[in-house]
């Protein structure tokens, strides 16, 4: 689903490039105390490497072809791959070890951050490179600046959403929709195989569902799921019964709502909205919460591995600042795929491109809105507590289940 961002278009008016020059001059700021650790801006441009493990390309490609357009001096061309988020600390090990890093910036949610932090792979941003990184904190919605501090400074947040876990299911099909998590679990059992959810380690909407239940549940303590979640592993050990399999990414669970071979699913506000715009789900889903629900948040960042040549380094840096501006957060509203997106205050809808004004006043859901307003936002795990809750996961729920 996250590839749609590859395929669009990105002509800019001559009003547009103003405020990329504008936004990188704002963003070059005054130099101060740390301004030595970042390497001067190489004398020729410069090719530079992107991996997206997380799907936030989609939200940030624009961006980062605005930044090419604008400093031609500095970037030649940037080239994009993916891989799935499992593989990310691997394939950067492999490398740093080879001695042959060939990844500038990796684009990142929280699990490959983890991991990466987990093996000390990444170079620590904030604040070490704080003249390149000015007023991060001070620029950041309150929940975003929840999720830098989760990164610990290695990653920077560079888009966000409140998240979920709902609950998406086809109203033509679901007439008992459940809205507690026993209701859940009774509906489950009198259709079985007909909802699903994907891999945490691997899925947006199955990690906050996972990290999203103890406070459903009332579990003794939602941030420690090896000694404080006895309820939330029972349920889903009996809620795994009923589904037939945990496939590896949540574009699965969404075909299969669309194609109805499911009847329900676990969601999130940007997978809910995005399907829906591109048709993989009909217009008519709708989506609900669970009683006792409390959004779980999540965000993508920008991380830079160690072993970077000071060319490339000191580029990259440069980019990542010109990420921040609005010019650059606007893009990320998309067409509501990490609904609302920007990380950044005063990044109204109306200052995103008009596709994305259009798909999110046909697509998005004005009870959002208030949804967000009124239930507690709550940061995901920490990291290596994340890594051990997929870890517990995998073991004891999806083991033998996942495709």
């Amino acid at each position: 689903m996250a590839s749609h961002g590859m395929n669009r278009g990105t002509e800019l008016t001559r009003r547009a490039l103003a405020g990329v020059a504008l936004g990188a001059l704002l963003v070059a700021g005054v130099p101060h105390a740390r301004a030595a650790d970042a390497p001067p801006l190489p004398a020729a441009a410069q090719t530079i490497n992107i991996i997206d493990v997380g799907g936030a390309l989609a939200l940030t490609q624009k961006g980062f072809e605005d930044y090419r357009k604008a400093h031609a001096d500095r970037v030649t061309k940037f080239n994009y791959t993916k891989a799935p988020a499992p593989e990310l600390a691997g394939k950067i090990k492999a490398q740093q070890d080879a001695n042959h890093l060939d990844i500038d910036i990796v684009l990142t949610g929280l699990d490959g951050l983890a991991a990466g932090i987990d093996q000390n792979l990444w170079l620590k941003l904030d604040p070490d490179f704080g003249s390149k990184l000015p007023n991060l904190d001070a620029n950041y919605l309150p929940a975003a600046l929840d999720m830098h501090k989760l990164g610990q400074g290695y990653g920077v947040t560079v888009v966000y959403y409140p998240s979920g876990p709902l609950i998406e299911y086809a109203p033509e099909r679901v007439k008992d929709v459940p809205t507690s998590a026993e209701g859940l679990l009774a509906w489950v059992k009198a259709h079985p195989n007909r909802f699903m959810y994907a891999r945490p380690a691997n899925s947006g909407p199955g990690r906050t569902f996972l990290m999203g239940l103890p406070y459903i549940l009332g579990d003794k303590d939602p941030k420690d799921p090896v000694k404080g979640w006895d309820k939330t592993w029972a349920y889903l050990k009996e809620l795994g019964q009923y589904i037939e399999y945990y496939p590896s990414g949540t574009g699965v669970t969404m075909k299969q709502l669309g194609e109805g071979s499911l009847d329900m699913i676990v969601s999130t506000t940007g997978w809910d909205i995005n399907p829906r715009v591109l048709g993989t789900v009909p217009k008519s889903a709708k989506v609900g919460t669970l009683k006792g629900f409390h959004w779980v948040s999540d965000a993508q960042y920008l991380a830079i591995p160690k072993g970077i040549a000071p060319d490339h380094l000191a580029v990259a840096l440069d980019v990542i600042a010109f990420m921040m501006t609005p010019h650059a957060q606007a893009y990320a509203w998309d067409e509501g795929y990490f609904y609302p997106g920007p990380a950044v205050k005063d990044v109204p809808l109306s200052m995103a491109p008009k596709e994305s004004q259009d798909a999110i006043a046909e697509y998005g859901r004005p009870e959002y809105d208030a949804l967000i307003k009124n239930n507690k936002i709550e940061t995901p795990l920490e990291p290596n507590t994340m890594v051990a809750a997929f870890h517990k996961w995998d073991e004891e729920i999806g083991s033998g289940k996942t495709k």
